[in-house]
């Protein structure tokens, strides 16, 4: 596709199309306290709206050289001690989390015109418990996080074929099978932004902010 194709087909697009996109009132008056009881409710409107993978959201980390990197990555959960991921603790981004412990996340939901993003420290949960969670997901996610090597440099297709069979034979055969690398990370948030779309581009944006005082809320321009 030749870049005046591009230019063509990105002019050709809708966002929040009436179709497919219901872009709900939002009166931050009424909105909670706490960030965690307005990013639940959300997250379940969103179930409920059919959203497809609510559940995955951008993960931006910093390297070594303090350059800025993304990635998309599962939700494992959000509580009273933050937002939880995980991967290899020896992955790029394990690597990069090690080097400056400090993450923003990026949830998108489209059908209702909503974001939300969140920025904090990172933590490290403790090896049994991040094994715990491991164990408690799919054979699959066994597997993949068996297959280990994550962000190495891949000889070819047949090579990652090879590992990964042998990682299903043995998530298969052993449930239990431990992943030493394999670590869950929780955010806690210090700020969290709530973007609810309007037709007329009147954007709602609700900031809270962590302070030694709890938090605080902030309207924000969009």
């Amino acid at each position: 596709m030749a870049p005046t194709d591009l230019h063509k087909l990105l002019r050709s697009l809708r966002v929040w199309d009436p179709e497919v996109t219901e872009l709900p009132p939002f009166d931050p008056t009424t909105a909670p306290p706490t960030p965690l009881t307005l990013f639940t409710t959300w997250f379940a409107e969103a179930v409920a709206a059919g959203q497809a993978e609510p559940h995955t959201m951008s993960l931006a980390t910093t390297d070594e050289d303090g350059h800025p990197d993304v990635r998309i990555v599962m939700l494992h959960g959000a509580d009273a001690d933050g937002w939880s991921f995980a991967t290899h603790a020896t992955s790029r981004k394990g690597r990069q989390l090690s080097a400056h412990p400090y993450a923003a996340l990026a949830f998108y939901w489209p059908v209702l015109g909503r974001q939300v993003r969140v920025r904090g420290p990172v933590t490290a949960a403790p090896s049994e418990e991040s094994q715990a969670d491991l164990h408690a997901r799919s054979t699959g996610a066994l597997a993949a996080a068996l297959t280990g090597r994550q962000s190495e440099v891949l000889s070819s297709v047949e090579e990652l074929r090879r590992a990964s069979q042998a990682a299903w034979k043995q998530a298969r055969a052993n449930p239990a099978a431990p992943s030493p690398t394999w670590t869950m990370y929780r955010l806690r948030p210090e700020e969290v932004e709530f973007f609810q779309g309007d037709p007329e581009r009147r954007h709602v944006r609700l900031a809270y902010r962590s302070t030694a005082f709890g938090w605080e809320r902030t309207l924000l321009w969009p």
